[in-house]
């Protein structure tokens, strides 16, 4: 297993629309742990294939206090989604930056397990937020780009500057 470089907004590549995964064979797995790897390292509650510059539809989540009950879901689609919430959210492509966004209170999607296995899924809470936020990578959309544009020119000034200045270490 590696750790693997998450694209950091404003990078084009995030922009990238991922495309359906054809078959789960021995590499999507080794994907995926090395994905997986990657996200509890960097303290990541989800990743989306596209944050690391492989635009293929594969999302990881894990909202568990312990970190261990990884949601793997491939070719991820929205059956239905309603009620209105406001989720405080943060993104590994856009480091120390966390901004209120409006979403669905709660998602019901079908996807993929890593055996192939179809299979359906509600969630509300974090849960939800979590996975409509990977969704949004998957279709090349980064949540900063839920918020105004004068919000968007603020946070793209910050990360300009954290570019400039070292970086703390954790």
């Amino acid at each position: 297993m590696s750790l693997l470089k998450i694209l950091q907004y404003p990078d084009e590549r995030l922009h990238t629309i991922a495309k359906p995964v054809m078959q789960i064979d021995d590499q999507i797995r080794k994907l995926v742990r090395d994905m997986a790897q990657t996200m509890y390292a960097a303290d990541g509650i989800g990743l989306a294939a596209t944050q690391i510059n492989v635009h293929l539809r594969i999302i990881l989540i894990d909202v568990s206090e312990k970190g261990n009950q990884l949601l793997v879901l491939i070719n991820p689609e929205v059956i239905k989604m309603g009620g209105k919430a406001e989720f405080e959210e943060g993104c590994l492509s856009v480091p120390d930056v966390y901004e209120t966004v409006n979403r669905a209170a709660w998602i019901r999607v079908r996807a993929l397990d890593l055996n192939g296995q179809a299979f359906e899924l509600q969630a509300d809470g974090l849960k939800s937020m979590c996975i409509q936020h990977e969704l949004d990578h998957l279709q090349g959309m980064v949540f900063v780009e839920h918020l105004s544009p004068l919000n968007q020119k603020r946070i793209l000034s910050t990360l300009s500057k954290q570019s400039r200045s070292p970086r703390k270490v954790r």
